[in-house]
């Protein structure tokens, strides 16, 4: 299990806070608009190169890494991305926000879990696995936080759930997520399809009255001494001419 503490390098360079079309100029300079902040220390506007933030987005820590941010000030500080937008068309990055982090002190930070093995409810059961949590929210150190928690589903069938306090870890890790949070647990495919309560009551109300509701709901109008229609006058004789 690799941990989240990597070699990688951004370089920033510091900038001046504008408008969106600073942020514009910004980007057909090749880079992105970002912020630094943290440690006790102001917000600082910076730019950087977007190919960097890829790289360490899409590496095994993803968002969770702590790397080295060296800004063109002289600065150097351990730091990690904590917030990032792309742009919804062509998917590129916009803009990125990033945390100075002590390693000395604590941070709060979500991890995938990854289940591994085959359930022995979908392999002898015909069952299906559902996973229900994806994620954990742990606190540790920068240095311990891990890529991803392992979490053993073999022993799952019908019957039985795959619970947060089931996960593994060490007493460097912390779990805040409610340890009685489902993670996986096994499903039958008729669960899958049982129609829900608001299709249901669709599906009654498409069905049309039968005739007895109608002959019945008459019957109950005449009881109740609903009066009859008045009759249509008789049309007057025509008189014979003279």
């Amino acid at each position: 299990m690799a941990t989240a503490l990597e070699t990688n390098t951004l370089e920033a360079q510091a900038r001046e806070s504008g408008n969106k079309n600073h942020a514009r100029r910004v980007r057909r300079d090749g880079k992105i608009p970002a912020v630094v902040y943290g440690a006790g220390k102001d917000s600082q506007p910076v730019s950087v190169d977007p190919r960097q933030v890829l790289r360490i987005l899409h590496s095994e820590t993803g968002h969770n890494t702590i790397f080295d941010l060296a800004l063109n000030s002289g600065e150097r500080t351990k730091a990690m991305i904590v917030d990032w937008q792309y742009e919804p068309i062509k998917g590129h990055l916009l803009h990125i926000d990033l945390k100075r982090v002590a390693m000395d002190k604590v941070l709060k930070v979500s991890v995938p879990i990854f289940l591994k093995g085959e359930a022995e409810g979908v392999k002898t059961q015909g069952g299906i696995l559902e996973q229900i949590q994806r994620e954990v929210e742990i606190e540790c150190l920068p240095a311990d936080i891990p890529s991803h928690i392992d979490a053993e589903i073999s022993h799952l069938v019908f019957g039985t759930v795959l619970r947060v306090a089931d996960l593994p870890h060490d007493a460097k890790l912390k779990f805040l997520t409610d340890p009685n949070q489902p993670v996986a647990h096994i499903i039958s495919v008729k669960e899958e399809v049982v129609a829900t309560p608001e299709a249901a009551a669709a599906e009654a109300a498409a069905v049309p009255a039968e005739p007895e509701v109608i002959k019945k709901g008459k019957q109950e109008t005449e009881e109740e001494g609903a009066e009859a229609p008045p009759e249509k006058p008789e049309k007057p004789e025509k008189k014979e001419k003279k």
